[in-house]
């Protein structure tokens, strides 16, 4: 058991990876590990844990983050595909592919520009728009969940933290990119 603040919690991997590394390289700064490795190892049951509520509901992550741009696009539930591709952050390529599968299944329609037939929009369908609203409510619930040991200022504080690395991550990595605005826009 470790402590910090009062609250305690059970010693994990990322602990013993620590721990190895101090007997081998004593010198060594580790201490990011502290934050990553559980960010990481975090993120990786996070996708298993999601992965399931999608794979019930027959979608997946992919899947679901399309249907979930464009219920969000407002009342039209349209957007054109570049718009889509940047708001789901993916290639048009790689969208295409989401795209083609979501038509296919009946959740989305692909309709051309009359006035410029280069560019293509995408529009949720009614059974899209139930299979999207079923899911997020399934989803956001599941997510919940997964916070469930976590009291609420413990939340706030990771959230707000967690907002802070990626703005640290924005400015000394390479090749991440602009960030997202409050509109999930590039």
């Amino acid at each position: 058991m470790t402590a910090t603040d009062g609250v305690t919690r059970t010693r994990d991997v990322v602990d013993d990876i620590i721990g190895q590394w101090a007997r081998v390289r004593p010198k060594l700064d580790v201490s990011a590990m502290e934050v990553f490795g559980r960010l990481h190892r975090s993120f990786l049951l996070y996708r298993l844990g999601i992965a399931e509520g999608f794979a019930e509901a027959g979608t997946n992550e992919p899947g679901f983050d399309v249907l979930a741009a464009l219920r969000r696009a407002g009342p039209e539930h349209r957007l054109s595909a570049g718009e889509l591709a940047r708001r789901t952050l993916v290639t048009t390529g790689g969208l295409t592919l989401r795209v083609r599968r979501l038509e296919r299944e009946g959740y989305v329609r692909r309709e051309r520009d009359p006035e410029d037939n280069r560019m293509v929009y995408v529009e949720l369908t009614d059974s899209g728009r139930e299979l999207v609203d079923r899911v997020a409510d399934a989803h956001f619930e599941n997510m919940n969940r997964m916070l469930g040991k976590l009291t609420s200022d413990e939340r706030t504080s990771l959230a707000h933290l967690l907002g802070r690395l990626y703005e640290s991550l924005q400015e000394t990595a390479p090749g991440l990119g602009p960030g997202i605005d409050e509109n999930g826009e590039p």
